[in-house]
């Protein structure tokens, strides 16, 4: 091991940063979650038991894909196995783990949550729940790679939540969208049954987004101001 501070300086403060916004909108509670960025071969991934939203960068290890610490003093998060199983199986730039309040409660109640809003289909449509196993195991690393698939998000049964996204501001943006989404499964569940978009719903939204160039500023044409 080698105590480089130099190592990936960038992009711990950027994992830092990212613990403080996710606090600060109420997805990180305390020591429980944990965040990761890849560059390369090295991961820059919350230390074991610090307090998130106020993270530092100093509080953020850098690790190779083996698991073996390259820089950094403290331990890091007993969920690296997740981690470091979602940069091998599926090439992500990013991972979010909060016990995010809305996330944590469906995940305690509901098999999958179902696509019930078209914006869900930016995380792959009706996330998937994985099954329980306890925290920081090969057992709950392996469940939530299997509910990752073709997805960017899981729910993980009485435990939380995962995102993945190529870059850390994309894991955190989909850490919000799936907080949102299980908040609105939650206030329409409380009025009577969720309706859920069928097949041929999502398929045209994802045609008029495209067509569209939906989620993106365009100038206005000539003429239509």
């Amino acid at each position: 091991m080698t105590d480089s501070s130099s190592a990936l300086v960038q992009e711990r403060a950027a994992v830092a940063d990212a613990c403080r916004r996710l606090g600060a909108a109420g997805l990180l509670i305390g020591t429980a979650g944990n965040v990761s960025v890849r560059v390369g071969d090295r991961v820059a991934v919350t230390a074991t038991g610090a307090v998130l939203a106020q993270l530092t960068a100093g509080q953020v290890t850098v690790v190779d894909l083996d698991g073996e610490t390259v820089a950094g003093t403290l331990q890091p998060t007993s969920e690296l196995d997740l981690h470091l199983g979602v940069y091998r199986r599926y090439g992500a730039g990013a991972v979010v783990h909060t016990h995010a309040p809305m996330a944590t409660a469906l995940s305690c109640v509901l098999g999958e949550l179902p696509c019930i809003h078209y914006q869900l289909l930016a995380l792959g449509g009706t996330v998937r729940v994985a099954p329980y196993a306890t925290f920081g195991t090969p057992d709950l690393a392996e469940s939530v790679l299997a509910a990752l698939d073709g997805r960017s998000a899981a729910l993980m049964a009485n435990h939380g939540s995962v995102t993945v996204g190529p870059t850390l501001d994309k894991a955190v943006e989909n850490a919000l969208l799936l907080e949102w989404a299980c908040g609105v499964y939650q206030h329409a569940a409380a009025l009577g049954k969720p309706r859920v978009l069928d097949e041929r719903q999502q398929l045209a939204v994802i045609e008029a987004a495209i067509a569209r160039n939906y989620g993106t500023t365009q100038p206005l044409q000539e003429g239509k101001a």
